[in-house]
């Protein structure tokens, strides 16, 4: 069996999460990943063949998305012409992780497609959306990378096609322990906007994966590291606590760990507006908004007791099986 899997790399919890899937997948046939977007920066070992810039998210520097410079490197026609240049006629089993150019090659040369992944529950009106729902936001979530068929990914089962996270086994292996730092992975914050609230904490340790830093190093009540899954990964299973931002792939590992988080969301982006008001539901703190007394909200979620949710893991080969089930009913 051949099966070409789209992967959305406009953050790293796709390519994680294809990553974790790729040596299930090699049980069933031969795999070709596509990429489509530039905002990883996970070294990615994976087989992959084909490649686009598709659309990639820009961030302003404190919390939110640069809508401007996304929009100015959008390119429609070269995404067309990749749309109608993939050769999916070739494979046996298509799985879209949430990206357009796939989804319009599919509806173009009139082959089926799974779409599979986060973005995949939002098809369902019961996963949780913030009060104030976006039009645009809706738009996206369920036309961006439409397929014939879903399987989406959650914190809890919100619809029958949604499935527990898939949980990296490093994760599901752990020992978790209580080091007592703090881990922060909040990638749309470029580190001026932060450093000083972390420094004004000198009795708390921080431990910060930041994008332009090319070697762990310490200052002060500050360990810089590089981001890295193992580093990464180490950190998460030891910390006192997590700092993030209203992804899927972070906080689902902390709420599997029954680690504390502090949820940020990229500032107007639906999606993780969407993902915070579930982490809400939950009873995981949230914050819209970062201002100049950050180090005040971080010392309270500190001294505060929130509730440790607890969520499955995912079982890969139920969840596989049950994939190509669905796929095998579009024939």
């Amino acid at each position: 069996m051949k099966i070409f899997y789209a992967i959305q790399a406009t953050g790293n919890g796709h390519i994680s999460r294809a990553i974790q899937l790729y040596p299930y997948l090699q049980q069933y046939g031969e795999i070709d990943f596509f990429m489509s977007g530039s905002n990883a920066s996970l070294a990615i070992d994976l087989p992959v063949k084909f490649k686009s810039s598709g659309c990639s998210l820009f961030y302003s520097a404190c919390g939110g998305l640069n809508y401007w410079k996304i929009a100015k490197n959008i390119r429609p026609l070269q995404m067309i012409k990749e749309a109608k240049a993939l050769p999916l006629k070739e494979y046996d089993v298509i799985i879209n992780d949430f990206d357009s150019i796939t989804s319009l090659a599919c509806k173009m040369q009139k082959v089926h497609s799974v779409q599979f992944g986060h973005q995949a529950s939002f098809v369902s009106k019961h996963t949780p959306r913030p009060d104030k729902k976006s039009i645009m936001g809706e738009t996206i979530l369920k036309h961006y990378a439409s397929a014939p068929k879903n399987i989406g990914l959650h914190f809890e089962k919100y619809d029958s096609f949604i499935v527990p996270p898939i949980i990296k086994e490093d994760i599901k292996q752990a020992n978790p322990k209580d080091l007592g730092h703090i881990t922060v992975y909040l990638p749309s914050f470029d580190q001026a906007c932060l450093e000083k609230a972390f420094n004004s904490l000198p009795d708390q340790h921080f431990h910060w994966f930041l994008s332009e830093v090319n070697f762990k190093h310490t200052v002060g009540n500050i360990t810089y590291f590089p981001v890295n899954q193992a580093n990464f990964n180490e950190s998460l299973i030891s910390c006192h606590g997590i700092i993030t931002g209203g992804g899927f792939e972070t906080p689902a590992e902390a709420l599997y760990l029954k680690k504390k988080i502090l949820s940020i969301p990229i500032l107007n982006h639906y999606e993780q507006e969407c993902n915070a008001a579930a982490l809400k539901k939950m009873g995981v703190p949230v914050v819209y908004e970062v201002g100049n007394n950050f180090e005040l909200i971080i010392e309270n979620w500190l001294n505060s007791v929130s509730p440790m949710p607890i969520i499955e893991a995912n079982n890969i080969n139920e969840t596989l099986q049950y994939l190509f089930d669905t796929y095998n009913e579009l024939d």
